[in-house]
């Protein structure tokens, strides 16, 4: 385990690996963490054993260095076959990177319900159930959504789970570079800094927001960390990282 390593890349400063970490913690994976968003570099992604890529503020579409460079770095990581996990807009630049392409979303998702009062949730594609890195979970998943983009696959690009407002939820590139929209790493305190520094999320109702993620009848909390803790048990596995 020693001569292995992840790397943590952050497209703005307050969106973390969140429990994503905590889990490397646990299981005594070391990792480095870059933050594109002060200027840090994406750095080459070989001499990584899997290479994670967390939400922001961008569009995969921007035109701007940092962009570019994440998009190049992102193709060599799965052309190079290490594994990869993005997250909301780490699906996007993945998608991006390998010949997709990123739009405007009919619907911008944000926080925990859609605008009928439903929570969010994800159903899993005849590909997403027999997806390692859905092992173990349900095929219908609660989530939390903050993007107001969303991608368009190629063919040979796997969709693994599809939602009501955007169809493309989850994404697998090859065998081991997996998307996915929603923010399966969310933790109860990083929901309460997301709502300090998101435009987005300051527009919702906090009130009702917290409501909902505290609420222990609505189990929503418990049912989020359990499903994010099994997803990316899965992808430790799928890297070699765990047995």
């Amino acid at each position: 385990m020693k001569d292995k390593k992840v790397l943590i890349v952050k497209n703005i400063s307050h969106e973390d690996a969140g429990l994503f970490e905590d889990i490397l913690k646990e299981n005594n994976i070391r990792y480095d963490i870059v933050d594109l968003s002060i200027g840090e570099r994406f750095p080459n992604p070989k001499g990584y054993s899997a290479i994670m890529v967390f939400g922001g503020p961008d569009s995969a579409n921007d035109d701007t260095q940092k962009m570019k460079d994440e998009l190049k770095r992102i193709e060599e990581t799965v052309d190079a076959k290490i594994p990869f996990l993005g997250i909301c807009l780490g699906l996007q630049t993945l998608v991006k990177a390998m010949g997709g392409s990123v739009r405007k979303n009919g619907v911008k998702e944000v926080g925990c319900r859609d605008t009928k009062g439903n929570f969010f949730d994800i159903k899993l594609t005849k590909d997403g159930k027999n997806d390692p890195i859905f092992r173990d979970l349900d095929p219908k998943l609660r989530t939390f959504h903050l993007h107001g983009e969303t991608v368009d696959i190629l063919p040979e690009m796997t969709l693994l789970a599809t939602g009501e407002y955007c169809k493309n939820q989850a994404v697998r590139i090859g065998k081991n570079a997996y998307g996915l929209q929603g923010h399966f790493e969310l933790t109860k305190s990083k929901l309460k800094i997301w709502m300090a520094n998101d435009e987005d999320l300051k527009k919702t109702n906090s009130e009702t927001l917290l409501k909902d993620y505290n609420n222990l009848e609505l189990e929503l909390e418990l049912e989020l960390e359990n499903n994010a803790r099994k997803i990316f048990a899965n992808f430790l596995k799928i890297s070699n990282l765990t047995s």
